[in-house]
């Protein structure tokens, strides 16, 4: 073997490359072993936490439902024991009975506790306390019979209270006492002020007050049973209070406002204190916060101006949100130097804003939200009136005469509610905002002429204006996205500069956790992957792309936005303009020009859309100077066939998509003028024709010769029947050689084109087109010209059908030739047999039998071969 280095040092390479081995078959191995965890990775067993141990010996559901009836019953025999047993006992021993079996009741869950019977205690302590509520109702009827219901009820459940509070307080470990005391100390208010002989006013007071003390025992307390009870009573009695605020707005509002403002205050204080119930509690107090003002504003101000008032509250409670939304975007960027700024005197209400929490930000925008939603419903119904008020026609076309105008008595105020929310929604830097600011806009151009009461001619002129500068944002949106803040990526905040890699950006590599370097740079050859025999090296680790959700541009969301808008204001007014002559051609002329300009410059659908609209306005065109010029209805519709015209001949020019949409558009027209030119056979022979002719001159274009190619055959012959049957021609042929003459045509080329195509598919349908009706019409023909034709021309056909072996021609002439040559003997049949003896056709038939009898496999045979011969034919 010879070779080119020394054996020393070839014996030095060969460890090399054995060590490179087996570095790269630890790697595979570890990759192997990985993929192995991840294809079958075992289920994790979850760790159960650890269960207390059980004090009482027997199991736990048993337990409670040995207490619970044993506590029942003994409650139950008390009761008794109080209302029947009562009177039969003196007072010494009334007050001796109820004291012991009470007391008795309230001391033994402290030894069931010493011996862990913690079940068994709280029953008996349930017991006690139920006990106690009869001690204070004895109480009432022995020694303080005189004494008010509600005021005694009041006393007694605010002592039985404190009471429960203190023995729940020195026994801990019990559950039940604790939730009690804060049920009864739902009562000692309000049933002191209906005591007192307070009016609902006071009442409310008194549920606030105790709402307000459920919340800080929700606060501070720890068990979490006392929260809920006490968040249970401050929303009961809290609600309560808040409602009868909103009532009092309405009738009185100075009385209303206090107690709203005061709930507000207190639900707020809520909110601040306890994240998780920021939203609803804030929003509450928004809510609150904008009834009291808004009744108050409302008092002072014109009925007109009552909701505006309440929509101004609103906007200004949403202020909140909004303030710190507008400095959040510099908040995260300037961190550090936001100290500095504060005391160099930056803005108060932006530093304010930023101690509110996020979640009471977000309840009082929500409240605000909601209240400012709630005016705009309020004003939609003069935006209703003024879009769909045109479509209720209710007078003719072209009358001059003009509805009655509706909504005359509706606040006029309606347009400042939307103006102001457009103003400020508009003033966000936000997209949805934008877009609920361009809707308001177009609501408020709308609403005009009804809440300022136009006359026809400013209401037509505001209307075709609305739909021009709504068009035109649509198709250059440009100036409504100024001032739009971008989003960020995911992990930066909302209104920074940051923007997530697109779809094609290289993701960055996610690598295994190790706390070394591994592979064969940082270890010798055998070394194994860091982080165990079965873990993969870092490298190996499988990268998953991020997946990003396709964004839509704003500027594409705010142009639609507008253009439905546009849309709709020009429908509106088209309708409008139907009621004058002159205002019609004009609304349509403007509406075209509108149309054809957005499809135009326009981009995406838009385009497709607005060309389909252009077609329709001129439609509408045509027909306006049809009738200004009083044509006929078929005049009319030879009129209308201009814009299928002009859509073919735009096709040329337009682009695919818009193309194809005017044209399809176009058609419809065109059908349209059939239907109207049908009244009138020989005008609607015309139109066919002139359709065909459009038809043909679209098939010149390479891609749609197929289409308008078949559809220019089909309105030729369409018009050619039309006409024959107008000149009253009744000849069948007359009818089919049109047809059958193009489709042979058609079908010898598409054989020369491809030989192996059927004869059933290029000359079957041309040949059936015209021999089975002449079929037909020979059988019921006395002539004998029809029948001899017919039989020269199956002839034909069957001979050319056997000379260039051609199946359908074959067939069919034979068929036909056949059938005719049937009808043309039989009646010499019939006087033939008629001659013969009645014996001879018996005589005949049975000798034909037997012939075919004798030689029946041979004719079989022939059967069979003709039908091979046939089969094998095109």
């Amino acid at each position: 073997m010879d070779n080119s280095l020394p054996p020393a040092d070839e014996l030095v390479l060969v460890d090399r490359e054995l060590a490179q081995l087996d570095a790269r078959r630890s790697q595979l191995l570890a990759r192997r072993a990985w993929l192995i965890r991840v294809l079958h990775a075992p289920v994790a067993s979850v760790a159960l936490p650890p269960r207390p141990p059980v004090a009482d010996s027997t199991p736990r559901s048993a337990q409670n439902v040995l207490l619970t009836l044993g506590g029942t019953l003994l409650t139950i025999a008390a009761i008794a024991f109080t209302l029947v047993s009562w009177g039969s006992m003196g007072i010494g021993g009334r007050a001796a009975v109820l004291s012991a079996v009470t007391a008795a009741a309230l001391v033994a869950p402290v030894a069931l506790l010493r011996r862990s019977l913690v079940s068994t205690a709280e029953a008996v302590a349930a017991l006690g306390m139920v006990l106690m509520v009869l001690d204070a109702y004895a109480l009432h009827r022995v020694a303080l019979p005189e004494t008010d219901g509600l005021g005694y009820a009041a006393v007694a459940a605010a002592v039985l209270a404190a009471a429960w509070t203190a023995y729940g307080s020195a026994l801990s470990r019990l559950r039940v006492p604790l939730p009690v005391a804060v049920v009864a100390g739902q009562l000692p208010l309000p049933l002191g002020v209906l005591a007192a002989g307070g009016g609902s006013t006071a009442f409310a007071w008194a549920a606030l007050v105790t709402a307000a003390a459920d919340g800080a025992v929700m606060l501070w307390a720890r068990p979490a049973s006392v929260r809920i009870t006490a968040v249970t009573g401050a929303v009961a009695l809290g609600g309560w209070a808040l409602l009868t605020g909103g009532l009092l707005s309405l009738t009185s509002p100075w009385d209303g406002a206090p107690l709203l403002l005061a709930g507000a205050a207190v639900t707020l204080y809520l909110a601040w204190r306890r994240p998780a119930l920021a939203v609803a509690a804030s929003a509450v107090a928004g809510l609150a916060a904008v009834t009291a003002v808004g009744g108050l504003l409302r008092a002072a101000v014109p009925a007109d101006w009552a909701v505006p008032g309440y929509v101004l509250c609103g906007l200004a409670t949403a202020s909140v949100w909004w303030l710190r939304a507008g400095t959040a975007g510099t908040t995260s960027a300037s961190a550090p130097a936001s100290g500095a700024a504060t005391r160099s005197g930056g803005s108060t209400a932006d530093t304010a804003g930023a101690r509110l929490p996020a979640g009471v930000r977000l309840g009082l925008g929500c409240a605000g939200a909601a209240t400012t939603a709630l005016g705009l419903v309020w004003a939609l119904p003069p935006v209703a009136a003024g879009l769909l008020g045109p479509l209720a026609r209710t007078t003719e076309v072209w009358s001059g005469e003009h509805a009655e105008r509706a909504l005359t008595s509706y606040p006029g105020t309606a347009v400042l509610v939307l103006a102001v929310a457009a103003a400020v929604l508009a003033a966000l830097p936000r997209l949805w905002a934008r877009c609920a600011a361009l809707a308001l806009a177009w609501a408020l151009l709308t609403a005009l002429p009804v809440s300022l009461g136009l006359p026809f001619a400013a209401t037509l002129a505001l209307q075709l204006l609305t739909s021009a500068a709504a068009l035109w944002i649509a198709v250059r949106p440009g100036p409504a996205t100024r001032g739009l803040r971008t989003t960020g990526a995911p992990g930066e905040r909302s209104g920074t500069s940051g923007t997530e890699p697109g779809p094609g950006a290289p993701t960055p590599p996610v690598t295994a956790p190790s706390a070394a370097p591994s592979g064969p740079s940082a270890a010798g050859p055998s070394a194994a992957p860091a982080g165990g025999p079965g873990a993969p090296r870092p490298g190996w680790a499988p990268v998953r792309p991020r997946t990003q959700a396709p964004v839509i541009a704003p500027g594409t969301v705010l142009g639609w936005s507008a253009y439905a808008g546009g849309l709709a204001s020009a429908v509106s007014a088209v309708a409008l303009a139907l009621d004058v002559r002159a205002a019609t051609f004009l609304a349509l002329g403007v509406v075209l020009g509108l149309c054809s300009a957005v499809a135009v410059l326009g981009v995406d659908a838009r385009r497709v859309v607005s060309a389909c609209g252009a077609v329709l306005a001129a439609t509408g065109l045509v027909f306006a100077m049809a009738a200004a010029g009083g044509f006929e209805d078929h005049w009319t519709a030879l009129a209308l066939l201009l814009v299928p015209a002009a859509t073919a001949a735009l096709g040329t020019r337009a682009p695919r998509p818009v193309a194809l949409a005017i044209e399809i558009t176009g058609g419809a027209v065109g059908l349209l003028a059939l239907g109207i030119a049908a009244s009138r056979p020989a005008f609607l022979a015309l139109a066919l024709a002139l359709g065909g002719v459009i038809a043909a001159a679209t098939a010149v274009r390479p891609e749609r010769r197929r289409f308008a190619a078949w559809t220019a055959a089909a309105l030729f012959l369409a018009a050619t029947w039309v006409r024959l049957a107008v000149w009253e021609v009744t000849t069948p042929e007359a009818y089919t050689l049109p047809v059958t003459v193009p489709a042979l045509v058609v079908g010898f080329l598409r054989r020369r084109r491809d030989p192996e195509a059927s004869s059933w598919t290029a000359y079957g349908p041309g040949l059936a087109a015209t021999l089975l009706p002449s079929l037909f019409a020979a059988w019921t023909d006395p002539e004998w010209v029809r029948p001899l034709v017919l039989g020269v021309a199956a002839l034909v056909v069957t001979l050319l059908g056997a000379r260039f072996r051609l199946q359908a021609l074959l067939v069919l002439g034979g068929t036909v030739l056949a059938l005719d040559g049937l009808h043309e003997l039989a009646p010499y049949v019939v006087q033939a047999v008629g001659a013969l003896p009645r014996w001879l056709p018996p005589a005949l038939a049975g000798l034909l039998l037997l012939a075919v009898g004798a030689t029946y496999e041979q004719r079989l045979r022939d059967a069979r071969r003709l039908r091979d011969r046939v089969a094998r034919m095109r």
